[in-house]
Formats: structure tokens, C-alpha cells, sequence
């Protein structure tokens, strides 16, 4: 074994069925940090409001370094620099944890060592396992020139990790199941890369979908002290041998695999599903392993989420697609909003606004919607934060009511907390073109399941309106970048900021005939020049509607 205590076992090797040991090393982790705490001594002796701001600001700057992989500066905030990056950057890298999550809770207390704690939740999902939850505490201690640091020790990072104990990963091989697209054609992750993730998660797996456990081991010996987290099903003998039937179709998956190379290396990812029952023709993902963004992702919509916006604004009357709702480059709601490119358009009509992702009109709108009023259109029309079962793991969206003017004007135009992915906003543009929402589907069986989706229809009118505002987008909008194919399509661009360091994130969704498709490409920048050749690549390779 090797004599660092930070540095886990080699891998050991089992026979076939057996398990495979994997070396536990780094993760990233992202951060959501908030809290009020009780007033008391120490580090609580500057007031009732809480501890010193100091003090958190340092615990919250520490977390941001560990989340975004900045292991030299989140180091640096600690009492013991060249320690701490070691284990930060050597700490579960091979627990194969995918976009994990650490949130900073409330009750910061004062340990009898003079450290002020501050409380969090570390969830970690394991590729193709599950998320793996544990609680944990950070501890600050003040300097001797009033600043604070981490008062670094390996309990911080996990409370039984120790100079004597780590984690490794104990991943059960498995029989990968069988899988057909709609038609029985073979779907293996050598032909189409972008499903390698997910054939093991597909549900009625051959074998019971991937096993696996998160183990304490002794560092000296390598022997298991106790199993920390399990994953996975018994197998069920009934079904070694079914192949499992999806929703997908070879040649909808082919071209949407092709289409992503349009990302030009960026991460991106693409869902095509049929409009009619919500199936899923193609799911794909750019990088095509790891983490699936389609439908998993947390994404701020854009303005695609102008969709559901204007919905709610013509089921209410408040507004129609000819009435002037002016244009201007800026619009000052707590923070000061502008359009892309700071563009403006006087005079313009809603259709106008609407074609051209107008954010100042948009906002200037908001007071026509009570304030939980998008949030409740979006549950009730487009099924967006009710619980869907497709056949693979998902997020289903959240749009939460505003905390206040500022949040609500940025809900209007996608931004502020709501939260979607490609697949919520394939499925929120089949059903703003139908009229009816579908629960999406990947799996036989999954299709029409409505146990835990309740949504009403939305009427005729609205819907022809907004058919025509995302026609009208391709012939004389931001989406003109598909107007050169076959067939009549709609279609609705975005562009979603992140933060003021990373560039905009991309979209653009669209319909055709019978298939919605969704694509969103990270720092694309603008939808109709990211996500658009994207969308015109898929569209151009495949038939006008699906078989």
C-alpha cells in the first residue's frame, strides 16, 4: 500500500461478474451556499446577526475554489496549503462522480477548539450508480491578523476520511443489457457513442442495471471497515435474456450523434422527440460520456422559455401578437436588462418581440402575470416540475416563484432560477405546437404514463398564436438559419447568461411536422449561431417525419 495518507489503493482485479476495485482520488464540486445563524461568542461576538462576515466569506470563497476545481487558490485559504491541494485534487477522482453537489446549511456553531463550523450536504453522483449523500462540516479558525482561514484537516472533505481509513469504489461487472431501437435495430455504444452512458441506466436492464458500493477501507491493509453507500438491483433471472425495446430510432440517433460535431468541441447536447406521444427519437451529448446534459442538465432556458412566457401572457388576454409593446435597448428592473447585441426596435409589435428575443419587451410585461403565475402555467400546461418517469434518470425543470421584481423580470425571459434542459424544452415546444403535453419517453412502457403527470391542454387559439410567432421567427427572426429546409418550420432561439466570466450559453428548439428537437451548446454565445447549424444539420439528414 502507498505511504501517503491521502493517496488511495491500486485498482485489483476480479473475474468476470466479480467486482472491480477502483482507486477513490478528486471531484469538483458545485456550491450553494446560504444560511442564518444564532448569535453566541467567538467567532458570534460581533453582533446577533450571525457570525463574522469575514468568516463566511472566506468559508463561501473556499467552497466556490473547490467547486470550480481551483485547487491551488482554495488551498491557499486554508492553514495548510501544500495538504490541502493534495487531498483536494486527489480525493474520489476514481468514484467516477459526475457534477456532485455541496450546500452550505444553517446552525454554524463554535467547537470547543475555538473553530467556527459551518454545516453542508455533499451529494455525489457516481456514473451510471446513483448519488451518494453525506453531511460534513467545514471549520474556520481566525488569525492572529483578524483574517480567517480553513483550519485544514481530512474530516472536512468527508468525516471518516483519516490518516488511517479512505473510500475506494467497488463496481460490480455487469452484463451490459441488450438494446433495440423502435424498429429492433441494435443500439450499441460503439455505433452511437452518446447512449454508452446510458445503456446501463435503461430500465428492465438484462441485468438489473449497474451495481456498485462506496467502501471505508483500511489504508494499511486494504481490508473493507464498512460499506458507506450501495447501488443497483438484484438482476431478475425473468429478464437475462429480453433485449430492452426504446423509443429511439438508428437514424434519428445517427444524424443527432453527427450533428453535434457543429459544437465545434464545446459541450452541448440534443433531444428529437415525436410530437404526437412525447417518444424520444434521438437523446445525444457532446462529449458522449460522462454526464448526460439532455436530460439531466440544470440549464437557464433563455429566452426558448419566451414559449412558455407568451403562453401565459395570451391565456390571460393580456397581451396579442399585433398589440405595440416597445423595444428599447435597456430596461432597468433592480439590475439594468438590454437585448442581445443591445439591439432595440421601436414601435414594435409582440410578434415583433417575439421573432426578434426582444428581453426589454418581454419584461416590460411582467406585471400583466401575478408573480407565481409562469411558474404555474408551466406546471399545469407543460407538465415543466412534476415528476417524469421516462425509463432514465431526468431533471424535470423548476420555475419557483420570484423572490422579487428583479427575479421576476429575469423569469420572464428564462433567466433567473428557472431551470430546464433539452429534453423539458423539446417536450415544452411539442406541446406549445399541439396543444397537449406528452410525457416523454424512452423506454416501452414509459410512453402515456400519466400516474404522475397532471396537465390540462391549452386552447386552440393560443396555440395556433404561437405557432404562427415561431413560423414567423424562421421567415423573418433569429431563427433564419433554417429557413433554407424543407418543410414548415418553427422555431425559437436563446441565449442564457451564465456568469460575467463564461460566454452565454446557446439554444434553439424547433418543430417539424412531427418531431420537436431542442439543442443547447455551453458558452455558444447566441442560439441561431451555435445551436442553429446544429439544429440544421439534424434536420437536413433526416426524413420530414419519423416512420
Amino acid at each position: 500500500m502507498p505511504d501517503s495518507p491521502y493517496v488511495t489503493s491500486p485498482r485489483r482485479r476480479r473475474p468476470r461478474n466479480g467486482v472491480r476495485a477502483v482507486a477513490a482520488v478528486g471531484v469538483v464540486l458545485v456550491i450553494a451556499a446560504g444560511g442564518s445563524y444564532a448569535a453566541g461568542f467567538g467567532p458570534f461576538a460581533r453582533g446577533d446577526d450571525g457570525p463574522d462576515p469575514a468568516a463566511m466569506k472566506q468559508a463561501r470563497a473556499f467552497l466556490a475554489d473547490w467547486a470550480a476545481g481551483r485547487m491551488p487558490s482554495a488551498a491557499g485559504r486554508t492553514t495548510s496549503p501544500d495538504k490541502a491541494q493534495e487531498v483536494l485534487q486527489s480525493f474520489t477522482a476514481g468514484l467516477d462522480i459526475e457534477a456532485p453537489k455541496l450546500t452550505a446549511g444553517d446552525g454554524a456553531k463554535e467547537a470547543e477548539d475555538g473553530t467556527l463550523g459551518v454545516p453542508f450536504t455533499a451529494r455525489m453522483p457516481i456514473t451510471d450508480l446513483g448519488t451518494w449523500t453525506y453531511e460534513s462540516r467545514l471549520p474556520l479558525r481566525e488569525q492572529d491578523d483578524g483574517s480567517w482561514k480553513v483550519d485544514w484537516r481530512l474530516s472536512l472533505v468527508h468525516p471518516r476520511l483519516t490518516d488511517t481509513e479512505k473510500f475506494r469504489l467497488e463496481r460490480e461487472e455487469t452484463t451490459p443489457p441488450k438494446v433495440t431501437d423502435r424498429a429492433g435495430t441494435s443500439l450499441s455504444g460503439g455505433e452511437y457513442p452518446s447512449l454508452t452512458p446510458l445503456l446501463g441506466r435503461l430500465a428492465g436492464g438484462a441485468d438489473g442495471g449497474p451495481r456498485g458500493a462506496v467502501e471505508l477501507i483500511d489504508r494499511t491493509s486494504g481490508e473493507t471497515v464498512r460499506t458507506e453507500a450501495s447501488f443497483g438491483e438484484k438482476p431478475d433471472p425473468a429478464k437475462t435474456d429480453a433485449p430492452v425495446r426504446t423509443t429511439l430510432d438508428a437514424t434519428w440517433q445517427s444524424a443527432a450523434e453527427k450533428a453535434l460535431t457543429e459544437a465545434d468541441g464545446k459541450n452541448a447536447a440534443l433531444v428529437a422527440l415525436r410530437i404526437d406521444n412525447g417518444e424520444v427519437l434521438a437523446l445525444a451529448n457532446s462529449p458522449s460520456s460522462g454526464f448526460n446534459r439532455a436530460a439531466s442538465g440544470t440549464y437557464a432556458p433563455g429566452s426558448t422559455w419566451k414559449i412558455v412566457t407568451s403562453s401565459a401572457l395570451l391565456l390571460k388576454g393580456a397581451v396579442e401578437p399585433d398589440d405595440v409593446v416597445d423595444c428599447p435597448k435597456y430596461l432597468t428592473v433592480g439590475k439594468e436588462f438590454h437585448n442581445v447585441e443591445t439591439s432595440e426596435h421601436p414601435g414594435a409589435t409582440f410578434r415583433k418581440d417575439f421573432t426578434e428575443s426582444c428581453n426589454t419587451a418581454f419584461i416590460s410585461l411582467r406585471g400583466k402575470l401575478d408573480d407565481g403565475e409562469l411558474g404555474k402555467v408551466a406546471r399545469t400546461y407543460f407538465g415543466v416540475g412534476q415528476e417524469w418517469h421516462i425509463g432514465i434518470p431526468t431533471y424535470d425543470g423548476a420555475v419557483p416563484a420570484p423572490k422579487d421584481e428583479t427575479e421576476k423580470a429575469a423569469s420572464m425571459i428564462g433567466q433567473g432560477r428557472v431551470q430546464a434542459n433539452p429534453l423539458i424544452m423539446a417536450s415544452v415546444t411539442a406541446t406549445a405546437v399541439s396543444g397537449e403535453f406528452h410525457q416523454p419517453s424512452v423506454t416501452a412502457g414509459t410512453a402515456g404514463r400519466t400516474d404522475e403527470t397532471r396537465t390540462e391542454p391549452l386552447p386552440g387559439k393560443v396555440v395556433t398564436q404561437l405557432r404562427e410567432l415561431m413560423r414567423a421567427t424562421v421567415t423573418d427572426g433569429t431563427a433564419h438559419v433554417l429557413a433554407d429546409l424543407p418543410g414548415e418550420i418553427g422555431a425559437k432561439t436563446g441565449t442564457a447568461e451564465v456568469s460575467d466570466d463564461q460566454d452565454n450559453n446557446g439554444w434553439l428548439v424547433a418543430h417539424r411536422g412531427n418531431v420537436a428537437v431542442a439543442v443547447v451548446v455551453e458558452e455558444g454565445v447566441t442560439g441561431g449561431g451555435s445551436a442553429g447549424p446544429i439544429v440544421h444539420s439534424l434536420l437536413s439528414a433526416v426524413p420530414q417525419d419519423p416512420a
